[in-house]
This record gives structure tokens, C-alpha cells and sequence, in this order.
């Protein structure tokens, strides 16, 4: 689920500067990978900042590189809880990549937003904030015929209460539906 993103820096820098009132800025990348650097925005000294991390982890016991975490379970499981409680990023993107199996062939499908706003991702920051891990929740009703899992998205809004509220009030963000409409393609 949600293994590439769709990263335009033009008009995404510009609205995530305006919607969050902070510098942000990051390069074009259709198609943007599992361990590559993503820019992300958390929030230290009382302030939204700018990181760029690696997406994935590989803990000791994993036979492969964990990307996706979900929403539903990710405040307790112990590779991500202590991440959870105190590291919780967004990651400003473009849209996200799902295959479908079609016949005899997967077929690509890039989800944006209708509107020319950035989709905000929920993720968390591990191994010493150098790495990050996205989180998924239960697909909307238009994402469903796609995919199991879509990513958990957090409206502008609420981006610093997700950032730097509590645990307990991060979680009823995760909870709460995403209801705007998507493009896919």
C-alpha cells in the first residue's frame, strides 16, 4: 500500500508555505521511492519545521523494509509506539500511486487531491528522527475499489495538533474519516 508518492514541487511549496506559515521547500519527484528522502514538516522548539528523512525502516527482526504503519494499531505496537507518542510528522505531497490488477496486467493509479491543496500525510520519525515510517488506515468508499488501505491523511487544520498534541488526540485525527473528494487516474 502506498509504496510511491507523487512529490510536484510547483504549487506544493507555495500552498504549504501559505496553509502552514513556514518555509518549505523540496524538489519535483513523480515518483518517489521507499528509501529515498522525503521532506517532511514536525515540530521542534515549540515551532513547525522542515526534515527530510528516509522512508522505511529495516528493524533487526523484519525480513524486509517496513514503509506503512497502521493507524489503528500503531500507538501500540512497540516498533512504533515511543515514535508515536513523541515523533509524529506530516509529509506534504502531490499524490500517491496504487496498482490494481486488471485482467492480465497491474494498472497504475495516481491519487491527487481535486483541488490544488497538498495532501498531508500522517507518519511518524524513527531511528533518531533520520527515518520515517507513513501510516495507513481504512480506504474512503472512492478509494476501496483500489486498494485495502489508503494513506491516513490529516487535514491542514489540524496539522499542529497532529504535530504537537497529545498521543490520545493524535489518535482521534487518525480516526476521523478523510472526506474530500480525490482525483485518480
Amino acid at each position: 500500500m502506498c509504496g510511491r508518492l507523487n512529490v510536484m514541487d510547483d504549487p506544493l511549496c507555495e500552498v504549504v508555505c501559505e496553509q502552514l506559515g513556514m518555509e518549505f521547500s523540496t524538489e519535483s519527484n513523480p515518483d518517489l521511492r521507499p528509501t529515498e528522502q522525503v521532506a517532511c514538516v514536525g515540530w521542534s522548539h515549540s515551532q513547525l519545521q522542515q526534515c527530510n528523512l528516509a522512508w522505511g525502516i529495516k528493524p533487526d527482526w523484519a525480513k524486509r523494509l517496513i514503509i506503512n504503519a497502521q493507524a489503528e494499531t500503531v500507538a501500540q505496537k512497540p516498533t512504533f509506539a515511543h515514535a508515536f507518542q513523541h515523533h509524529r510528522v506530516i509529509v506534504p505531497c502531490s499524490g500517491w500511486y496504487e496498482w490494481r490488477q486488471e485482467g492480465d496486467h497491474k494498472v497504475k493509479y495516481l491519487f491527487s487531491p481535486a483541488e490544488p491543496n497538498p495532501l498531508y500525510m500522517a507518519a511518524i520519525a524513527l531511528e533518531n528522527n533520520a527515518r520515517l515510517v507513513t501510516l495507513t488506515t481504512q480506504p474512503t468508499e472512492q478509494c476501496a475499489p483500489y486498494h485495502r488501505r489508503m494513506p491516513a491523511l490529516i487535514a491542514a487544520p489540524d496539522i499542529r495538533d497532529w504535530l504537537a498534541g497529545s498521543s490520545c488526540h493524535a489518535e482521534r485525527l487518525l480516526g476521523q474519516p478523510y472526506d474530500k473528494l480525490l482525483k485518480i487516474r
